[in-house]
């Protein structure tokens, strides 16, 4: 389940719910379902890792197909 960060506008405040596909965020604190959704920041580690290059990769960065080690 993804995790998301809201802010409710009633109450003024940032909260974050983890989301099934179909679910409804409401606020936490007072219920409301008119909730925005914020952009988060990407994690540090997130940003840090690298994925290993498989050996049958073509050097360089050109992907090697459909599945390639390369692709976001």
């Amino acid at each position: 389940m993804p995790l998301f960060e809201y802010r409710c506008p009633t109450c003024a405040i940032d909260f974050e719910l983890l989301m099934r596909d179909g679910d409804t965020a409401a606020c936490p604190q007072c219920g409301s379902h008119r909730v925005g959704k914020l952009l988060s920041a990407a994690s540090p580690l997130a940003a840090q890792s690298r994925l290993p290059v498989v050996g049958d990769c073509p050097p360089g960065n050109a992907p090697c197909g459909p599945a390639c080690c390369r692709l976001p």
